[in-house]
């Protein structure tokens, strides 16, 4: 290859570079002669630079070159030339004397000048040097605000007033950072800003971590705060109620009309909820939403609020999750007042902070979570109360539950669902009920020994009969007190009224007002099923002798007066007028375990009058003249009959002896018909009818000494015993017999009797003499004519049969 040596070029020389601005000068003086330009620009410039001697040569070297062209000219127009020859000789002269003036001119604008340019420069120097010194200042002004702002921030940070320092950061950010002249202290800023930023973030985020942990327990408290003071308004309704009922009652009562007006004193801090006191720092003690709210903020101004939103909604949803475990280990009963008190405060606190956290949370997030959480808390009853079969641990639960749907009504959450599960599980709690009260009842059978109550206090008096309102009188007796009852009454009244109070607490606040038809079907049962059946298997078996089967009889009729006051109990803790309830008032609950106490007494009575009626066997039946004082069978029966009138009478209601002393005088009646009917009896006289009409009325005066003890209406049901028999006597006593075939006679004196017995005891009856009531078929000899009467009676009862 060949190479290329390059030329070394020569920088042209000072004098050729001088020719070279003469020339220039030269033409381009020339061009603005030449086009009528304005020549000043060079005079003021030759002047400038002091030679105006070169404008001159100039000047001169122009007029050469242009002397060919004049002369030419001048030959074309001589006489012009001529004339112009003149006008150049005056201009010249005037080119001189401007000259000299130029030059002047100069000389005194130079001599002016060179002190006003030297002014002017050290003017333009001192500005420049200001400027610099103002930008100088600006610089460190900015500085030291820099410097200013980034101490505040470190102050805050150190203070923990985060916001503060993010405003600091914010506003060196946006005002000084782009404005800093140095780039050290610009390169320091841009990496410590997104440093002091993720700071903030991780320590407001680590605040916000212990406030979730801390906020649990909080709200746990918080939940059993709000269901004590809703337990606490309970039971001030619930004495308000009393209260009223007693008012009522009184009134009711009263034999004037009265007025009763209720007050209900205003205690303090009642009028508010537990969650009206939640605020952002002070307010009820151990809530403190700040941490809470502080993140929210601080997070916001980081411009990540979506994200600490999502972050709130993930982590207490999580907690929500954890509270809806129950644990295995620890029976339902003992945690379940934690597990729903945990549930309340998380949606308490919640509220409160859908209501002041400024959007951190919606309230379509809250409800759906609450949604979530009532379709859990109604999965654990579901599955809680199928496996319990204690009524009281339902009882407990449910009240506690119900606590719970009345504290979070209050803050608008729907607790529809959890009342309907109560609701489902009615019948079982009252089935469980009803198994406890019937071992209890049957334990309190059980332990009676039939002996009448003995009350030495009047607390015991008003414990055992006034508070089940079965006195008889409203006159507080003397002390000791001798009941007619025993201590079953009052130890079965106990168990019923506890039934009533649990059942009505088990439909109270369960969303059903009106639920005394519930309760009193379910007393119904208790009553007729439960008590009437432990009552009556008691009598059936236990019962043997007549002292515990009257006391049986008797505490039947207290157990009647306590019924009534079990409804009546029952409709006010329910919240229904008493008159309504005696409106609708239905039979005795407990009928069959009276009726087979009234039976079994009746039946011992008549096992002990069937003893005396033993004697019986030694009526003469062919007496000659009749016993004036009766016969012996009778007179036995009257003593017992009235030793045990005065030993019942302490104890048995007199409706309830009546009914007794009816059975048995109709018993007695049905063993003498019997007597007269049976096959012992062959023959009898009038005489001996006599005897038996004179015991009747002996019967019947004991009947009679009883109107005191009952009433003249109750004695006389008393004789109504002996009817049969009383019509009897009086049928084969009668002048005229043959009336028992008129029907309207029999209709009015004789409706009780069969007219078989009559035939079959007529026939026996025999006339002192030999014969005196012969067969149908015999009819010689002389008859009297009451034998004829009832002969023909007789004749004709057998062919009506």
């Amino acid at each position: 290859m060949q190479s290329t040596k390059s030329r070394r070029k020569v920088a042209p020389s000072a004098a050729e570079s001088a020719d070279s601005a003469e020339k220039l000068d030269q033409l381009l003086l020339s061009s603005a002669i030449c086009n009528g330009e304005d020549v000043g620009p060079f005079v003021r410039k030759v002047f400038t630079s002091g030679k105006p001697d070169t404008l001159l040569q100039h000047l001169r070297h122009f007029a050469r070159s242009k002397e060919s062209e004049i002369e030419e000219v001048c030959k074309a127009h001589y006489q012009d030339f001529i004339l112009a020859v003149d006008d150049l000789r005056s201009l010249l002269s005037d080119v001189d004397s401007l000259k000299s003036s130029l030059y002047d001119s100069n000389t005194k604008l130079q001599s002016v000048g060179l002190p006003l340019l030297s002014s002017l420069d050290a003017f333009v120097e001192a500005r420049n040097v200001s400027r610099n010194v103002n930008l100088a200042l600006e610089s460190v002004r900015n500085c030291i605000r820099l410097m200013e702002l980034c101490s505040r921030s470190n102050y805050h940070l150190s203070s923990s007033n985060f916001y503060m320092a993010l405003k600091c950061v914010d506003t060196i950010e946006s005002e000084f950072l782009d404005k800093t002249p140095s780039s050290t202290l610009k390169r320091m800023l841009e990496k410590k800003i997104p440093e002091i930023r993720w700071h903030i973030e991780r320590k407001v985020s680590k605040e916000f971590g212990d406030w979730l942990v801390e906020i649990r327990v909080v709200s746990r408290n918080l939940g059993q705060l709000a269901i004590g003071q809703a337990s606490s308004a309970r039971q001030r309704e619930e004495d308000l109620r009393i209260k009223q009922r007693q008012a009522e009652e009184q009134s009711r009562l009263s034999l004037r009309d009265c007025v009763y007006a209720l007050e209900e004193e205003d205690e303090d801090g009642l009028g508010g909820g537990v969650g009206d006191d939640i605020n952002g720092g002070s307010g009820f003690p151990g809530v403190d939403l700040t941490p809470l709210y502080r993140a929210y903020h601080i997070h916001q101004t980081l411009g990540l609020e979506d994200r600490f939103k999502q972050y709130y909604f993930e982590n207490r949803k999580l907690q929500l999750t954890s509270d809806f475990q129950v644990s295995s280990m620890t029976p339902f009963l003992e945690s379940h007042q934690t597990f729903f008190a945990q549930i309340a405060g998380f949606f308490i606190v919640e509220d409160r902070i859908v209501r002041t956290g400024g959007g951190l949370i919606s309230k379509l997030e809250v409800e759906n979570l609450w949604e979530t959480a009532v379709s859990k808390m109604c999965s654990v009853l579901e599955d809680q109360f199928s496996r319990m079969q204690t009524a009281n641990h339902l009882l407990l639960i449910k009240d506690y539950v119900s606590l719970l749907g009345v504290t979070l009504r209050r803050y608008g959450y729907l607790v529809d669902p959890l009342l309907d599960v109560l609701s489902k599980h009615r019948d079982k709690y009252h089935e469980l009920l009803l198994s406890d009260c019937r071992k209890q009842i049957a334990e309190a059978l059980s332990a009676d020994k039939f002996d009448q109550m003995l009350m030495k206090k009047e607390y015991e008096y008003s414990m055992n009969v006034l508070s089940f309102q079965i006195q008889t009188s409203d006159i507080i007796p003397a002390f000791p007190y001798v009941a007619p009852f025993s201590s079953t009454v009052p130890d079965c009244c106990r168990i019923v009224r506890s039934f009533i109070e649990d059942s009505v607490s088990f439909m109270s606040y369960g969303g059903q007002l009106d639920f005394f038809e519930v309760v009193k079907k379910y007393l119904d049962r208790l009553l007729s099923e439960a008590l009437d059946g432990a009552l009556l298997k008691l009598i059936n078996v236990s019962i043997h002798g007549v002292s515990p089967a009257m006391q049986v009889a008797a505490n039947m009729a207290v157990m009647e007066r306590a019924c009534d006051f079990f409804f009546r109990h029952a409709a006010q803790l329910s919240g229904i007028p008493l008159r309504m309830v005696e409106r609708g008032r239905r039979h005795f609950p407990l009928c069959k375990a009276r009726d087979a106490a009234e039976e079994i007494l009746s039946g011992l009575l008549k096992q002990k009058v069937d003893g005396f009626m033993m004697l019986i066997e030694n009526v003469n039946w062919m007496a000659d003249e009749p016993l004036p004082n009766g016969n012996e069978y009778v007179n036995e029966v009257v003593i017992y009959l009235e030793t045990l009138v005065s030993t019942a009478q302490q104890i048995l209601p007199p409706h309830v002896l009546k009914r007794v002393l009816q059975d048995v005088l109709s018993h007695i009646s049905e063993k003498i018909v019997g007597a007269l009917l049976g096959d012992a009896v062959k023959r009898f006289t009038v005489h001996a009818i006599m005897s038996i009409d004179v015991d009747v009325r002996l019967l019947e005066s004991f009947a009679d000494n009883q109107a005191p003890l009952l009433s003249d209406e109750e004695a006389n049901q008393l004789k109504t015993a002996l009817a049969e028999l009383r019509q009897l006597i009086n049928l084969l006593l009668s002048n005229h017999p043959e009336n028992f075939l008129n029907p309207v006679i029999r209709e009015r004196s004789y409706n009780t009797l069969d007219y078989r017995k009559v035939v079959a005891i007529s026939e026996k009856l025999r006339d002192p003499s030999e014969r005196l009531f012969g067969t149908f078929g015999s009819r010689g000899g002389r008859q009297n004519p009451k034998k004829k009467s009832l002969d023909a009676l007789i004749k004709r009862l057998k062919d009506v049969n």
